[in-house]
């Protein structure tokens, strides 16, 4: 059974994660990749959800605030033999639920365009398209949306 901890990004098991998924998007982000990087510094994020199943470390997810009504959804990874098992919407839906006890009105994420099991994630999960915000604007391998919690 999977279980999700409340944590913030000095987790160990967070760190970890986020090294795979760094390897991973250096690959599919290509030239873009070093753009991307320097907006996913693990510095100080409060909220971290890191998934277990009998102590292993499967999946994390964080937000972080963008304004005061609202969190940004942000380093979302599941471990690719551990994907296709609901874990990412476990974490997804833990995190807006986490905004939501701290008084948060939506959720806004990127992602990139090649990150197609991301898009079908948040997209199955109610999230809608909104125009690419800050850093984002202008960013042809970006796309951004929104969900209201």
């Amino acid at each position: 059974m999977v279980h999700l901890l409340r944590t913030n990004s000095a987790n160990k098991d967070f760190i970890q994660l986020v090294k795979h998924l760094d390897t991973g998007l250096a690959i599919t982000d290509g030239a873009d990749h070093h753009f991307y990087d320097q907006f996913n510094k693990l510095d100080n994020i409060k909220f971290v959800i890191v998934a277990y199943e009998n102590e292993m470390a499967l999946g994390c997810g964080a937000i972080k605030e963008y304004d005061t009504t609202t969190m940004e959804i942000k380093r979302m990874y599941v471990s690719p033999i551990h994907r296709g098992k609901g874990i990412a919407k476990k974490i997804l839906i833990e995190l807006e639920n986490w905004a939501a006890e701290l008084s948060f009105k939506k959720c806004i994420l990127e992602t990139g365009k090649r990150q197609t099991e991301a898009l079908v994630l948040y997209r199955k999960n109610g999230y809608l398209s909104i125009p690419n915000y800050g850093q984002y604007v202008g960013m042809e391998n970006s796309l951004c949306f929104e969900k209201k919690i």
